[in-house]
């Protein structure tokens, strides 16, 4: 059974494909979004784990959000994931959206990170 692949998985793949060709060395900022939520992780491919993460359900976060599916709390977001990761001592990433578009709440939570002191 031979299944074509969907236009979302070939943007991921795209985007994954030239960020392996410029990485450099750098973890990766990996986001995924939901209708309700957005989630965000600082991923280190050479050692396969988890440096630094962060999203709206966070307890640090969930009481001072208003809403969780809007650009406000998306930026929260980035700077709570950017402050965990220069925590871990992590400074320059490389920004990996996956498949979707850089505008609205990506747009804000890479924003948010750059604010937060993460270099991308």
């Amino acid at each position: 059974m031979n299944r074509k692949p969907s236009p979302t998985q070939k943007r991921k793949w795209r985007t994954r494909a030239k960020l392996r060709k410029s990485r450099g060395g750098h973890p990766r900022l990996s986001i995924h979004r939901t209708g309700l939520h957005i989630y965000a992780q600082v991923i280190d491919d050479v050692a396969g784990r988890t440096l630094a993460a962060a999203s709206t359900v966070d307890k640090e976060l969930r009481g001072k959000l208003k809403k969780t599916a809007n650009k406000d709390a998306a930026a929260e977001v980035g700077k709570l994931v950017a402050k965990r990761a220069t925590k871990a001592g992590v400074t320059t990433v490389m920004f990996d959206r996956g498949s979707y578009a850089y505008h609205g709440r990506v747009q804000a939570l890479a924003d948010g990170a750059r604010e937060g002191g993460l270099a991308f």
